[in-house]
């Protein structure tokens, strides 16, 4: 088994315990809290899923990033756009800043907010779609690696 391959397959555990857990989020979750107005569902769900998902989101960056080396995609050509698999990377770190953003919107502004606040549960609802389609979006981009890029 090949370095590249032992990469993919850590990177594709990462990808399934992240965008599953934010498939979970969006659709049994999110779902609960509007009906019953409980936001404390949202913070227990919260709780209970960082401690997997986080280290989850690490290993996708850190096995990404070895990958797109081997693809010979160094720091240098990043947002280059000029092969493939460059702009499969690109396209990636694009999606993965944006979920950088929202996450640190969701976590100083809106989620401090929300414990006193429920109006601020669109917002949030904002937030979780948000992420849960981007991070949908990078396992396609992802998936294009294999016909050699886009």
């Amino acid at each position: 088994m090949s370095e590249l391959h032992i990469l993919l397959i850590f990177h594709l555990l990462g990808a399934t315990i992240w965008v599953g857990g934010h498939i979970l989020l969006t659709v049994v979750i999110l779902p609960q809290v509007w009906k019953e107005k409980s936001v404390e569902k949202l913070f227990n769900f919260e709780s209970r899923y960082e401690w997997f998902g986080m280290p989850a989101l690490g290993i996708m960056l850190l096995t990404g990033i070895r990958m797109a080396y081997l693809y010979n995609v160094k720091v240098l050509t990043w947002f280059t756009f000029k092969t493939p698999i460059e702009r499969v990377v690109s396209l990636k770190l694009c999606c993965l800043i944006t979920i950088a953003i929202l996450a640190l919107s969701a976590q100083f502004l809106v989620l401090p907010r929300l414990k006193t606040d429920y109006k601020k549960l669109p917002l949030m609802t904002f937030h979780i779609l948000s992420v849960t389609v981007i991070s949908i979006m990078m396992l396609v981009l992802g998936s294009f690696v294999r016909y050699g890029g886009i």
